[in-house]
């Protein structure tokens, strides 16, 4: 089992992680961002709400688009920009660490995670769960070689080399509701 540090990532995941941080440290970009949750918007929109130029806002939305935070959809002569987050979640996989394990033919996912993480385990419905990883309690998911497996992780059985992704569910804001009650009487 060996441990496979920072050095090691390729550098387009590095480039990339640079560039992520790099994006979302300044106020006008966060602000930018957080405009478009709410729906896509024209460059000029973009400017008008922060009270910028345009071209400062353009040169703030060249950084987001390199750091796939924005995506650019033209229609004719026109240019409208959307968030891309899905790729922010991904971008930060980088900072997992990489473990390496030799394992038997045979042996299941949970006794793989055994030989490099604390791993506790819950029985529901005759199955273990894994509840915690290394401490950190959670709902854990995973992916064989990039494609997500639906098996539990007694019955993901290891019969060649693969690359697991170990992930925690983590609970991302999708949508904020302000409720107004209203008295209708």
């Amino acid at each position: 089992m060996t441990d496979n540090t920072n050095e090691e990532l390729k550098e387009d995941e590095k480039s990339n992680f640079l560039k992520l941080f790099y994006a979302l440290d300044s106020k006008t970009r966060l602000a930018i961002i957080q405009s478009l949750f709410e729906n896509e918007k024209h460059i000029s929109e973009i400017a008008r709400e922060q009270k910028i130029s345009v071209p400062v806002a353009a040169k703030h939305v060249n950084i987001l688009e390199d750091a796939n935070l924005v995506k650019r959809n033209i229609y004719g002569k026109t240019h409208v920009l959307e968030l891309n987050n899905k790729d922010v979640a991904k971008s930060l996989d980088i900072l997992a660490p990489t473990k390496t394990v030799e394992v038997k033919k045979g042996t299941n996912l949970l006794d793989a995670l055994k030989e490099v993480a604390i791993i506790e385990t819950k029985k529901l419905r005759g199955k273990d769960h894994v509840i915690s990883t290394n401490g950190d309690e959670g709902f854990f998911i995973y992916e064989l070689d990039g494609q997500f497996c639906d098996q539990t992780v007694q019955n993901c059985i290891f019969r060649k080399d693969v690359t697991v992704v170990w992930k925690k569910l983590e609970p991302v804001a999708k949508l904020c509701l302000n409720i107004k009650v209203r008295d209708d009487d």
